[in-house]
């Protein structure tokens, strides 16, 4: 603290003191506020069939290759007409479905974009579950 010389000269240094207890007690607030864990994306995976057994009925993947202009899309290895086609078959299928999961298997040549692309669509038509089958996966 700097001593003025005389009787009570004004001091134009601020007190700081306030200001870093407001700043303490915000940092802890903050701290607390933050979870601890951190939370990941869940991930659906199907389920490999068991020896002896034939994969389940339930299970639609949609299979996306490059073709010559436009990708081509399968669905449980049954060819579709592009885009409104896949629209159409996937609201056929879903429609008498209580449970609505997708499997969506992209090629690798293919950009994420048109993954993408199916995953918004399959979205939009209701379907509330969307996984993606990688290379790894599939070759189980």
């Amino acid at each position: 603290m700097i001593t003025h010389p005389g009787p009570r000269a004004p001091s134009s240094d601020p007190n700081v003191t306030p200001l870093i207890d407001v700043l303490l007690v915000l940092l802890i607030i903050f701290m607390v506020i933050v979870p601890v864990t951190p939370r990941g994306l869940s991930a659906l995976l199907p389920q490999p069939a068991r020896p002896g057994q034939n994969a389940p009925a339930s299970v639609v993947v949609v299979q996306i290759l490059p073709g010559p202009a436009a990708p081509v899309y399968r669905i449980n290895g049954a060819t579709v007409d592009g885009t409104p086609g896949l629209v159409r078959e996937l609201g056929r299928i879903f429609s008498v479905r209580a449970e609505t999961v997708l499997f969506v298997q992209g090629d690798p040549a293919l950009d994420f974009a048109t993954v993408a692309q199916v995953i918004d669509l399959s979205h939009a038509l209701g379907i509330d579950h969307v996984g993606l089958l990688t290379p790894a996966l599939a070759a189980r």
